[in-house]
This record gives structure tokens, sequence and C-alpha cells, in this order.
């Protein structure tokens, strides 16, 4: 999976803030640090879906709420007063932590998502950058603690030039799945901050699909209307329950390495609102009830169309939905950063998955309503033949790294 969020502001001057991030930024870090820098992740993820889908009611959508996060989480470290508090706010940051404590716990676990990189059976990586204007005048201090996502670009005099670079830049994090993150006209002389995650998954199932058993079949938009998908095939054990919560079928298909699985949540297709039912009832307590709860192990007849999607959110309304306060506005206090006053002007947020035989790259059903069988020998049927909604998890972080809503193939 491959997917790259950004935000960019216009200039504007702010007064001076005098430490960096707290006034103990050097105090050794948290015991449980890493863990609790996503404790309020699941939760932003579910709010974000929610928003999203006002947006886009009736189309697919895909993204990653942990790129946005991961975003939204630079900002807060460079912001102070109420748009640090904003920030803070809609992160749910756990209150136990100030903000030396979080970028201690962000060090950790940038260190150990890039080690991990390199000695697992996928691939997972992600990457911040900060682009400022060469005009303006950094704190000394912004200098040394973000040396690795930090620099400094000549929006002024050649704002293509920087808008092209900072794209290269996403696409080299992205394996060239992300191209043209930012549109031409995006980036002019004003510019004067830029912050941009990208983030990238790869990985094979544990269980693959037999690419001689994919065939072309009916996949329901709704109970009237019908396309055909190519239909991948398995049968095989898997994690697997039916929620009367949810209202929905639910699957675990696991990537190699055992630490992220793709979760589906597969309403009944005799209700054509299904989806709509399934997110309403997707809180914080039922999603984790989904994934920190022993599902059951039982064969299951799996059929998951075969897709690639791309999708572009227009972040700045959702964001605003959600809480950020005065993030996009000139009143945003980023005095972290800077003595001058700066504010981001706009976000936007490009994501894109390939599900196939072998796996998932991002970076991503004909059948009653029924409760759990009495007779685990026997296999369940999944019939993924009308809109359903999914999430990629990580076990590791206990963070949602990708989530979207299938709705009819492209």
């Amino acid at each position: 999976m491959k997917i790259a969020l950004v935000l960019f502001c216009s200039i504007l001057l702010r007064s001076s803030y005098q430490q960096c991030l707290t006034h103990n930024d050097l105090k050794p870090p948290h015991p449980s640090g890493r863990l609790l820098l996503y404790s309020g992740q699941q939760e932003f993820s579910l709010a974000l879906l929610q928003a999203i889908n006002k947006v886009t009611p009736s189309g697919n959508i895909f993204f990653s709420p942990y790129s946005t996060y991961h975003a939204l989480l630079i900002a807060y470290f460079l912001s102070s007063h109420h748009t640090e508090k904003f920030l803070r706010k809609t992160l749910r940051l756990d209150s136990s932590q100030d903000k030396a404590d979080l970028f201690s716990a962000y060090k950790l676990d940038r260190f150990t998502t890039t080690m991990r990189a390199l000695n697992s059976s996928y691939e997972f990586t992600n990457a911040n950058r900060i682009y400022v204007a060469q005009q303006i005048r950094l704190r000394d201090c912004v200098t040394n603690v973000f040396a690795e996502e930090l620099f400094q670009k000549d929006f002024k005099s050649n704002p293509e030039r920087a808008r092209t670079e900072i794209n290269a830049w996403v696409e080299q994090h992205t394996h060239d799945m992300i191209k043209d993150l930012l549109p031409a006209g995006t980036i002019d002389a004003a510019t004067n901050l830029v912050l941009v995650n990208a983030a990238y998954f790869k990985g094979q199932w544990e269980s693959k699909f037999d690419p001689k058993d994919t065939k072309p079949e009916v996949f329901f938009i709704s109970p009237s209307k019908q396309i055909i998908v190519d239909m991948m095939h398995i049968e095989t054990g898997f994690n697997y329950d039916v929620s009367e919560t949810l209202m929905a079928h639910i699957l675990e298909m696991p990537y190699e390495g055992d630490d992220i699985s793709m979760y589906i949540l597969l309403p009944p297709f005799s209700k054509e609102d299904g989806v709509e039912t399934v997110l309403k009832r997707l809180t914080l307590d039922t999603f984790r009830s989904v994934v920190n709860e022993s599902m059951i192990a039982r064969q299951v007849k799996v059929s998951l169309p075969k897709f690639r999607l791309e999708h572009t959110v227009e972040l700045t309304p959702v964001l605003e939905k959600i809480g950020v306060g005065d993030l996009f506005q000139s009143t945003a206090n980023f005095s972290v950063l800077t003595d001058e006053k700066v504010s981001l002007g706009r976000g936007l947020h490009k994501a894109r998955i390939e599900v196939t035989e072998e796996g998932t790259k991002a970076a991503a059903a004909t059948v009653l309503f029924t409760f759990r069988s009495s007779r685990p020998l026997e296999p369940a049927i999944f019939n993924c033949n009308h809109p359903f909604v999914y999430l990629i998890y990580s076990k590791v972080e206990q963070a949602i790294l990708f989530t979207g809503i299938f709705r009819r193939p492209y």
C-alpha cells in the first residue's frame, strides 16, 4: 500500500517561544511511550473514516489514517498554545504524556519501524518531511530536534521546482505508486511551509489465492445494479466471526509475519444500507472487540474481488469537522518552528491500493445474516460480492494503517 499526505500553507508572522518542545526536552523516554504514542490512533482513525464517508457517501473510499495521524503529529510538535490544544485533542494523545514524552516515542517508533523493515517478511515504511521557505528564520533548537525531517526550499523564486522535488520525494518513498501528490499551482511564491508524510506497505497473504481459481463473477453494487469483477477464491483456515453488534460477518486475513492483518466487515446482502449500518456501529469499543478478542478459527470459503484503486481526499474540511480548530487559519500558532508567523492553508491526501492473489500493495455476498454455527467443521461462506468495509491493522503499533470502503469495482 502506498499513501502520501501533504499539508501546505501561506506565510504569516508569529511571536517568539522560549522552549523548543517543553521545559524539559531531555528527560528520559517513558517505558511505554511507543504504545502510548498510538493510544488514541484507533479512535482518531474511526472518526476520520466516518467524516470521509460523509463527504463520499456512495463511492469507494481508501486512505491511511496512519499517514494522516503522522502529518498532524508533526504539526502538533511544531505548534503552541491554542493550536497545540486543538491538535492534542483531535489526535486523542495520552494525557499522561507531554510533548517531550511523545517526541521521544516518535523517534523510537521511527527507529523501530526502520529496523523492522530490514528484517521482516513484509515492507512497511513511514517517512516525514518538513519543508520551510528559505527566507523563514528557524529557531536553532528546531534545526537540531528535526535534523532528519527539516529542509529549506526556495518557494519564492522557483515554486514549480520545489513542487516537483517534493513530488519526487513522495514517489521515491512510495515506490512510484503515488505520483503528482501536489498538483500544478498548489505551490506558489507565497508558500512557506509544507508538511509531508509518505507511508508504504507491501505484504503477501499468509494463505495465498490460487490465480487459477480467479474468474469473472457478478458484484452487486446494489440489489438492482451489478457489474462483473475478477473474483479470487480460497478455502482454508481463517479467524472468522459473526457480530450481532456490528451486523456483519468478520474475517481476518493475515499477511506473512502475522504482525499485520486485513479485517473485512461484510454486512448481509439483504440490507441495502448494510455498510452504513456497520459504520454507525463501528465504535472504538466494537472495533477493539474485533481486533483484541479471539475470533473462531475455522474453515472458510472466501470470495474476494481482485482490485486496485486510488483515492484523493481534500482534507481541510474533513479535519476541521473532526476538531483541528484553526489549524488551516491565519490565527494558527506554530511558534515552536519559528519566531515568524506561519499557518497551514490546505491539506491533501492521496492513497492507492492493489489487492491480488499474492497479497496487498498500498501505499488498503449473497449471504443472509447468520449466527455462530454449532458445527465448526462445516466451512463458512464469506462471499464479498457486495459492498464491504476493510481495515489493515498493525498489531505491533496497535494502529490502523489503512482503511476503506469497497462499493464498486472500477
